[in-house]
């Protein structure tokens, strides 16, 4: 007798593996891996989860009311038209869920994020994937592959793990190019570290009709990754839609009081975009000067390009050896690349020592 079959979906992807926080032998690792905050969770946070400890008996306000009214206070959104989720993983999850499905097509580009195919293909989603130009979306390419099966186009701006962007204008022409019953779902998870003047996270495509979508996470310039907390804005009928496929308390009240001690900590977003912009300069001006071929990012990230599969993994086993952890992103077809988190300037200057030496042998 054979046990319970899965659907055959689940064997159509590889689980994802998250960035490595270890290695053996090592007792303090320096870990770039994973694009989490330079400076950890804000004070003010820290001190709201301790003093939320005491209710952990009671169940989480199902709607995040209080949330939703600090997020909208912050970014200057209409609480009504936010939807908070156990990470913006979640909420991309339950948007494939619900507008996706088998005989759809969910459109993405070469290199982004790989959620977007895994929920997809569990969803029973044909997954469309647009070669890229110079590592950034080509809003063309997109558009090209659009057909009357096409129910949904995921698009990271910045993205990871590129760290390109699409301008304001580019991301308005994708929109006025894709049919009114296709979902555009931006994923802006970086959006804080954004210093280019044309660019907008997606409230201004969101507000604009009704077949938009922006998520948002606490996971990078908040400092809050182990907190799980995300959230997105959308329109009235598509914040329905979520409500109705949530979990009723999908958000805990931990990462709740966290999230809004962390919107309210004095300073915290401009220092964290501040700081990222500099060193973030200054690292990929470094490792240019040691001959390293650096791709240009808006995120709180810098792909560097090795040239080859096999010294891009020497690289990455040099750094190891420095108790250094980056990304090797072969998994999302850049095998001659590793991604290297922006972390304290101690830590940047660490990256660029040990690839100096890595380099100059």
């Amino acid at each position: 007798m054979s046990g319970p079959t899965p659907r055959p979906e689940v064997f159509s992807i590889a689980p994802y593996v998250g960035g490595e926080s270890a290695l053996p032998g090592v007792a303090q690792v320096i870990k770039l891996s994973s694009n989490e905050g330079a400076f950890g969770p804000p004070p003010g946070a820290l001190k709201a989860l301790a003093q939320s400890g005491a209710g952990l008996h009671r169940y989480p306000d199902g709607a995040m009311l209080a949330l939703r009214q600090a997020i909208g206070a912050q970014f200057g959104l209409d609480p009504a038209r936010i939807v908070c989720g156990n990470g913006s993983d979640e909420l991309l999850v339950l948007l494939i869920q619900a507008y996706g499905g088998p005989d759809t097509e969910l459109i993405m580009s070469a290199h982004g994020f790989s959620i977007y195919e895994i929920a997809g293909k569990l969803a029973g989603c044909t997954i469309c994937k647009a070669p890229e130009r110079d590592l950034t979306t080509d809003v063309d390419a997109m558009l090209g592959l659009v057909t009357p099966r096409t129910r949904m186009v995921f698009l990271a701006n910045p993205n990871n793990p590129t760290g390109t962007l699409l301008t304001h204008t580019e991301m308005l022409r994708l929109r006025a190019g894709l049919p009114q019953s296709v979902l555009l779902v931006v994923d802006a998870a970086y959006s804080e570290y954004v210093t280019h003047a044309e660019y907008d996270a997606g409230v201004a495509l969101v507000d604009a009709g009704e077949n938009t979508v922006m998520t948002r996470t606490f996971s990078k310039i908040f400092g809050l990754g182990g907190a799980r907390l995300g959230w997105a804005y959308a329109p009235l009928p598509i914040v329905e839609v979520l409500n109705r496929m949530r979990p009723p308390f999908n958000v805990s009240s931990t990462a709740a009081a966290a999230g809004i001690a962390a919107l309210a900590e004095p300073g915290w977003l401009e220092h964290g975009r501040a700081h990222n912009a500099q060193a973030r300069a200054r690292l990929a001006l470094l490792l240019a000067q040691a001959g390293l071929k650096i791709h240009a990012s808006e995120a709180n990230f810098i792909l560097v390009d090795f040239a080859t599969p096999a010294r891009a993994q020497a690289a990455d086993a040099f750094l190891r050896t420095r108790g250094i952890i980056v990304r090797n992103v072969k998994s999302y077809g850049l095998p001659e690349c590793l991604r290297v988190t922006i972390g304290t300037d101690e830590q940047c200057s660490l990256v660029a020592q040990a690839l100096g030496d890595f380099v100059h042998g």
